[in-house]
């Protein structure tokens, strides 16, 4: 039994996992996928993380063992998990901000998604741990949390039918975006990146329009694509701060701005008087809620969202820190990576 364990930028050493007995309330699984989320990759390159540590939370896996106490699982069932729980109860949780809960970022599985069998504790067992029915696969199972995070996202901005949306990066969760803005029935859902492998990508789960970022001027093809009127809805998806200005320019009168990736600069100009003169709101959303598991469940038992489009690479464990390199550059042609015990690209 091993896990990957990281160290530093490129350092990534498999090691044995050592204990993993289980209490009688608790569950052990064998990893089956294990998606590569960007935070992992942040958290990898720019070494945001204390090491050694094993990094990976979007988990699919199989029941090999179940606590005495445990009634809701069995031995050989197929199970998505997330990697963090609030404790419903603080003031955050009161009023709905369960990732923001002080509890939440100090729960997590045992030792992480990158390892061979995951020690899955009481809490996650009772609140984000779920059955994957027979019609989805291993690989589907795995994007349940990434889904549930858009849809965290999704809750935060009121999209209308009818809506104009845009969404700056066609990474991973900018395609989960797409589909989902489509599933909300926004009128156009138009799509910039530098990455025109992504583009296409997006294309193909349902962007109703693609900019270049690095070849056209995005404010100018946003006015052009919708007479004027700008976008209701802008969803940022990717680290790169300038977009929270870029966006506050296409957004149109009494729109919202999700900002929806981290930035690395503190310090961005926005265009202040738009607050006032147009009603425009920015809010952020981090990470997922339990509540955002089932319905991320059922959009894919339903295939509103499609996962094979979505998918470019498999990996196995010990490729880890290739899978993570391959990921990070953005001239490659590469959208969702997995990490499967056997995997392959």
């Amino acid at each position: 039994m091993q896990k990957s364990v990281y160290y530093d930028k490129n350092h990534f050493e498999m090691q044995p996992i050592g204990n993993l007995d289980i209490n009688s309330d608790e569950v052990l699984i064998k990893m089956k996928v294990c998606g590569l989320c960007g935070t992992d990759i942040h958290k990898a390159v720019d070494k945001t993380v204390e090491p050694p540590i094993t990094l990976g939370h979007e988990i699919a896996g199989e029941v090999i063992a179940a606590g005495d106490d445990v009634m809701d699982f069995n031995v050989g069932d197929r199970v998505f998990v997330a990697h963090h729980v609030p404790c419903f109860t603080c003031t955050y949780c009161k009023r709905g901000h369960y990732s923001l809960c002080p509890q939440f970022k100090m729960t997590n599985v045992d030792p992480g998604g990158f390892s061979e069998y995951i020690r899955v504790p009481a809490l996650h067992v009772k609140h984000t741990m779920g059955k994957l029915p027979d019609e989805l696969s291993d690989e589907a199972g795995a994007m349940v949390e990434p889904l549930a995070c858009c849809l965290h996202g999704f809750e935060q901005i009121s999209i209308n039918p009818g809506d104009q949306v845009l969404i700056l990066g066609a990474g991973q969760i900018g395609c989960l975006q797409i589909q989902l803005a489509n599933h909300f029935l926004a009128e156009q859902v138009i799509v910039s990146d530098v990455n025109p492998y992504r583009l296409e990508k997006a294309k193909e789960v349902g962007a109703t329009h693609v900019i270049r970022a690095d070849e056209e001027a995005v404010q100018e093809q946003v006015n052009r694509l919708t007479d004027g009127h700008g976008a209701d809805i802008v969803i940022i998806s990717a680290g790169i701060s300038f977009l929270l200005e870029q966006a506050m320019h296409c957004v149109a009168r009494g729109g919202t701005v999700l900002v929806f990736a981290p930035f690395t600069k503190n310090d961005i100009p926005i265009p202040a008087y738009r607050f006032f003169e147009d009603e425009i709101s920015i809010v952020g959303a981090y990470s997922s809620t339990p509540y955002n598991y089932t319905p991320a469940l059922e959009l894919l038992k339903k295939g509103v969202i499609d996962v094979d489009k979505m998918v470019t690479h498999r990996f196995p464990l010990s490729k880890l820190n290739e899978a993570i390199t391959l990921a990070h550059d953005t001239t490659k042609e590469v959208l969702k990576v997995l990490i499967v015990p056997d995997g392959s690209r």
